[in-house]
This record gives C-alpha cells, sequence and structure tokens, in this order.
C-alpha cells in the first residue's frame, strides 16, 4: 500500500512538472533583478506587441530604464499607459522609467510596458523572444520575454483569462 502511494505521488509530481510553463529565468545585473519577462502570442499580421517584467533595484540609489531593443522589432520604447479624463492614452517614456532604490517596478498590461512596433514575425505561445534593456546604470542586460497565449494577463496564464486591459498585438501603428 505504501509503495503504491508513493508512486502515485511520484506520477502525479512528474505530470506536475511537464504541464508547468516555462518560466524566465531572473536575470541580475548591478543592484537590479529582472524577473517574470514575458510577452503574449500575436495574432497573424500584427505589428505591434507588449513586453512585461519585473524590475527590483536592491541597491541604495535609483537606476532608469533608458531603452530596449529587439532584432525582431523595426521599434522598441519604454511606454506608459494611463488614463486622461476616462481615455486610456499611451505614449513613450522619453526620459526613461526610474526604478527607485530598495522599490520594484513592474511592467504589466494596463501600465507600464515595452513596446515593440514594427514586428518582423509573430510570437507564438511559447516562444522566448530575446530583448536588450538598457540601463543608466547597470548598462545593457540581455532578457528573453516568454510568450504566453493571446488574451495571457500574467506569465504562465496562457490566455485562458478574460482580457481585463487592452491587448497591444492586434494594434497597427
Amino acid at each position: 500500500m505504501k509503495t503504491m502511494l508513493k508512486d502515485v505521488l511520484l506520477a502525479v509530481f512528474a505530470l506536475m512538472l511537464c504541464a508547468a510553463p516555462a518560466a524566465a529565468e531572473d536575470v541580475k545585473a548591478g543592484d537590479l533583478v529582472i524577473s517574470q519577462a514575458w510577452s503574449r502570442a500575436t495574432p497573424g499580421g500584427a505589428k505591434v506587441a507588449g513586453g512585461y517584467l519585473t524590475i527590483e533595484n536592491k541597491g541604495t540609489t535609483a537606476d532608469r530604464l533608458v531603452s530596449v531593443s529587439a532584432d525582431i522589432a523595426g521599434k522598441t520604447e519604454v511606454h506608459e499607459m494611463a488614463m486622461d479624463n476616462g481615455v486610456m492614452k499611451m505614449r513613450p517614456l522619453d526620459k526613461g522609467l526610474v526604478i527607485d532604490a530598495g522599490k520594484t517596478v513592474k511592467l504589466a498590461p494596463g501600465g507600464n510596458h515595452l513596446m515593440l512596433q514594427e514586428l518582423k514575425g509573430p510570437f507564438k505561445q511559447g516562444d522566448k523572444v530575446p530583448v536588450t534593456l538598457e540601463f543608466e546604470k547597470a548598462g545593457k542586460v540581455a532578457v528573453s520575454l516568454d510568450v504566453q497565449g493571446v488574451g495571457a494577463q500574467a506569465p504562465g496564464d496562457g490566455g485562458h483569462m478574460m482580457k481585463k486591459m487592452p491587448d497591444h498585438s492586434g494594434m497597427k501603428m
């Protein structure tokens, strides 16, 4: 009986490992830790995608995300999305995004995000999209965005949740 229970538990554990989505690895650059880097799959013909991640500053001085680049995109920017008189507006953060000392900044759907425009190919669920973040102090940092499902709201979601915020993947710019 004990052996059978052990075998069942091992089988369940093995299935859980197989079913778990691959998570982006944490990347350390100076005092910064970049985690949960992801994007959404893009529908056919889409020329725009958003990139999302978390940046934790474990240092005693602020740093600034000044730019982003990606070979798969003709143009990339750090963007802000905010409500203005009941209208959702999006704009590039020309002076970058400050990550204060001891703070964490989350780039997520409906807020600050990476904007990849003039895509040279689609993002497919399960892909890893390489991007380079450039920080004022930490310098250039290579990360990979784990591509989730079209409607995903967070890493590992796979697109099964309802969309709560605008999805950039169908926008034409």
